[in-house]
């Protein structure tokens, strides 16, 4: 067996880097079961130098480049090393998936957003929740953020090299984000295209639409839509089948909301009762849905029984149960479309 140690990134918030070892513990077991064939054994949180690690051995001679390349996505990985001989750490390294500087992720502040670890998170657990977690390093796939707010989720597909969708209805977020992208884009002399335009249906103005195609339109440019729409309301938006996985951070029925058609939602069941059907009808079969979650709003098990209900096969998710503050502690909850 291979013994290895991951170092684990801290996080601006302080109170997410005091949970990140546990987190990633449990997104590494994730990435063993579904990405490298079970061969990860159930990691420890141990201490190198004042710092901590993830220590854990590997099967069958330990970890190739190919492996190395699959870990290197870790939300929270920092480095990674071979533990040898009576402790001593041997760095190693391969190439995430990782297109762009981390700036695109970090560099955006503002009230509300999500920790940019977590989204990573969610994401790389949703992903490999699908029929196609064993193409996680060849695949472009869809990501589709229903409640995009300012983008993080948007950011950390575009960053793997993926395609984005996002639905939101404040324009203020709109209008900021597509500023954000457009600027960004322009500084680090990135070749795209971006446009808005109005968004109609039936002959009526019901929003906007940001497009931006980014890279060499001769080398298959990644593609970003968002949408300034009800997110209730997404079918007229999009052909059905459109969407590899379905990422979202719910209102956690505290400062965040979401607009609807009755109002401002302050918890997640409502948002979700009415929009899924229109959200999955986006979804291919074999697609995912990974959803964040407020327990103290509602139990996680009303979301696996309200995805259950869609026709939805819900998937093993455990060990995600974290405080963000005194009236927020998240879970996920993951579902595949069979």
């Amino acid at each position: 067996m291979g013994r290895y140690a991951l170092l684990v990134a801290p996080s601006a918030n302080r109170v997410y880097t005091q949970s990140a070892p546990e987190l990633m513990a449990s997104e590494l077991a994730v990435f063993s079961e579904r990405a490298l064939g079970g061969r990860v054994e159930p990691a420890e949180i141990a201490e190198f130098g004042g710092r901590p690690y993830l220590s854990f051995e590997v099967e069958d001679g330990g970890l190739g480049a190919e492996d190395l390349r699959v870990l290197a996505n870790l939300s929270s990985a920092y480095a990674l090393f071979e533990v040898v001989g009576d402790g001593l750490l041997k760095p190693l390294g391969e190439q995430s998936l990782d297109r762009f500087d981390d700036d695109l992720i970090t560099i955006q502040k503002y009230a509300g957003k999500t920790n940019e670890h977590f989204t990573k998170l969610l994401l790389n657990v949703t992903v490999l929740a699908t029929s196609w977690a064993d193409q996680l390093l060849a695949r472009r796939f869809t990501v589709l953020d229903p409640v995009a707010g300012r983008g993080t989720t948007l950011n950390q597909a575009l960053m793997y090299g993926w395609d984005a969708i996002g639905v939101e209805l404040d324009s203020k977020d709109v209008e900021a984000y597509s500023a954000f992208l457009k600027t960004w884009l322009k500084n680090k002399r990135i070749k795209h295209t971006t446009e808005m335009a109005p968004l109609r249906r039936e002959g009526k103005r019901i929003g906007r639409r940001f497009d931006a195609r980014i890279g060499d339109v001769r080398d298959q440019p990644q593609h970003l839509t968002l949408f300034e729409a009800d997110t209730t309301n997404v079918r007229g938006l999009l052909k059905g089948n459109t969407a590899d996985v379905i990422v979202a951070d719910l209102p956690y029925g505290v400062v965040h909301g979401s607009r609807s058609a009755k109002g401002l939602a302050r918890g997640p069941l409502e948002l979700l009762e009415e929009s899924l059907p229109g959200w999955l009808s986006l979804l291919r079969p074999g697609g995912a849905v990974g959803l964040s979650w407020n327990t103290h709003v509602a139990p996680r098990e009303d979301a696996l029984d309200l995805l259950e209900e869609h026709g939805l096969e819900a998937v093993d998710a455990e060990g995600f149960e974290h405080r963000v503050d005194q009236a927020i502690n998240r879970d996920i909850v993951v579902a595949r479309k069979v």
